[in-house]
């Protein structure tokens, strides 16, 4: 499995940057109900948008990185566009979820490379 998601990261990330823009500028009065907070919701998203990325680890994944945290910041200033409300702890909520999305990914890998050099 992480064979797959390394091989087919950008196009999950892709797949992901495009549910996160479409569940974030949906209108609000329109979204399902779904279990957790607000806050837990943009954690988890963001967390696994960096996932596949932190386990490839392209070239340029502290740009990419960079990126996911500015588009985080561009849907939280258009949201209020959009019969929705941008918050800043979203912002604070979306920026953990990279981090642990990124250390995730690294602890697995250790783990992995742990167990083949044993």
């Amino acid at each position: 499995m992480i064979y797959l998601i390394q091989k087919y990261w950008l196009h999950l990330t892709l797949l992901i940057l495009a549910s996160i823009a479409t569940l974030s500028l949906w209108p609000a009065n329109s979204l399902p109900d779904v279990p957790g907070t607000d806050k837990t919701h943009h954690f988890i998203a963001y967390a696994a948008l960096m996932f596949p990325a932190a386990l490839r680890k392209p070239k340029y994944w502290v740009l990419i990185s960079v990126a996911f945290l500015a588009f985080s910041g561009a849907i939280e200033l258009i949201q209020p566009y959009v019969n929705r409300y941008g918050e800043w702890l979203d912002m604070a909520a979306n920026a953990f979820g990279l981090v642990c999305g990124f250390i995730l990914a690294k602890l697995i890998l250790l783990t992995l490379k742990k167990n083949i050099s044993v």
